[in-house]
């Protein structure tokens, strides 16, 4: 186990001997090999207050976690692109209420799926009546699906058929190819959509496309437009999608269990080291960055603070105000805005969710995050496993919530 390195400064919201319960979850989560390890992170609006490393990341080494290790934050991709969209907005460049086709044509003609055959993967599809706005991209509801998480058997087999024509290995998130996220959303955006634009929520590549988008409006690869409008602001000094050889000993292996015992995860759909390998040109803005606990709780400060990074504008206020606003009609049953999952009124009776306008999401490789603009918190648990089932995160952030003693 590392020791801690935290503010020893008592914070004024959080009780720092109900925090030190996260020790004792995390430990025996470990000790029952739930787990193999964690790093965390609690701190108000001004500083970190707890923050710890758990554990082995590397079974093969014995390395243990460290708080600076860097992870893929996968879908945690997704609040970072729709901020730079944001940004976008505010210096007048789009409107969120634009057509997509008006910056990527190739989405002018895209149908609803019809049919399916099992057989011969051939369908057929109806056109739509609306058109896909970049709102709903950024909110799930554009109807476009996600390629191999797709719930629906049917679009993820035309997702799997369309790639093949340009990309040999990987998917969408996780690319270690000679290809570039423009030709990927230029050659898929002839999927059918599951439904009609605006007329539910369905999780999919949305802010893949506005990452395409950014760059064409920017005139700049994402990752230069990330470099220069939120990480170098954000003093986000350990966030990329590929990350420089000095840094890349920093990444933590995806782990998972064979025979009860922790092993190196391997997947034969892409290459897993994406971050450090391949020809590292693909800049998926849905789910292609990897950064630490203490880049994100940065970026995570300034929704707490009005829009300001250390006493400096990021986004203006109503801006920020903005992003707190649920985007889903009531109908939905879930809080979803422009950047963020958002708690509502009526999530408050299960508890342990931080008080209404709670911001949260997570990543494919296990990495999960909240900010209670409320009580003024945030909390981060990075874990880097896949095919496993634990509720590590969900006890985290429990301990977390009913810490505040304001």
């Amino acid at each position: 186990m590392i020791s801690m390195a935290c503010n020893n400064t008592k914070s004024s919201y959080l009780d720092m001997d109900r925090l030190n319960l996260i020790d004792e979850l995390i430990t025996k989560d470990i000790k029952e090999n739930k787990i193999p390890g964690a790093v965390v992170l609690v701190g108000n609006e001004k500083e970190i207050v707890f923050q710890k490393a758990y554990g082995t990341k590397n079974p093969e080494t014995n390395e243990k976690y460290k708080v600076d290790d860097i992870f893929r934050i996968a879908s945690m991709t997704k609040a970072i692109t729709s901020i730079a969209v944001l940004k976008l907005w505010e210096n007048g460049k789009i409107g969120l209420d634009d057509p997509i086709e008006k910056y990527i044509p190739e989405f002018k003609n895209v149908e609803i799926l019809e049919s399916f055959s099992k057989e011969d993967t051939s369908y057929t599809s109806i056109a739509k009546t609306k058109k896909i706005t970049i709102r709903q991209l950024l909110t799930h509801t554009s109807g476009i699906g996600y390629g191999f998480i797709d719930g629906n058997q049917s679009i993820k087999a035309i997702y799997h058929k369309k790639k093949q024509s340009f990309m040999k290995n990987g998917v969408l998130c996780f690319c270690d190819e000679d290809v570039t996220i423009g030709q990927t959303i230029e050659n898929l955006a002839d999927v059918p959509l599951h439904h009609e634009p605006g007329e539910r929520f369905t999780y999919g590549i949305g802010l893949d496309v506005l990452g395409y988008m950014i760059e064409i409006i920017s005139g700049k690869k994402l990752d230069k437009f990330f470099r220069d409008e939120i990480f170098t602001p954000l003093e986000m000094n350990d966030t990329y999608f590929y990350l420089p050889s000095n840094k890349e000993n920093r990444l933590v292996p995806v782990l998972s269990k064979k025979d009860n015992e922790w092993v190196i995860f391997e997947d034969n759909r892409f290459n897993v080291n994406y971050p450090v390998e391949g020809k590292k040109k693909f800049f998926a803005g849905g789910c292609g960055l990897s950064s630490t606990v203490q880049d994100y709780y940065k970026f995570l400060t300034v929704f707490l603070n009005d829009g300001n990074y250390k006493g400096k504008s990021f986004i203006s206020k109503q801006t920020n105000d903005l992003i707190f606003q649920n985007q889903l009609p009531e109908s939905f049953g879930l809080g979803v805005g422009l950047a963020f999952g958002i708690v509502l009124e009526k999530d408050l009776k299960n508890g342990g969710t931080g008080s209404q306008g709670t911001i949260s999401w997570g990543g494919y490789w296990n990495t999960n995050f909240f900010a209670d603009p409320n009580d003024k918190f945030i909390g981060l648990i990075y874990k880097q496993t896949q095919n496993i089932q634990d509720n590590s995160s969900d006890l985290f952030k429990r301990a977390v919530t009913t810490s505040v003693v304001k």
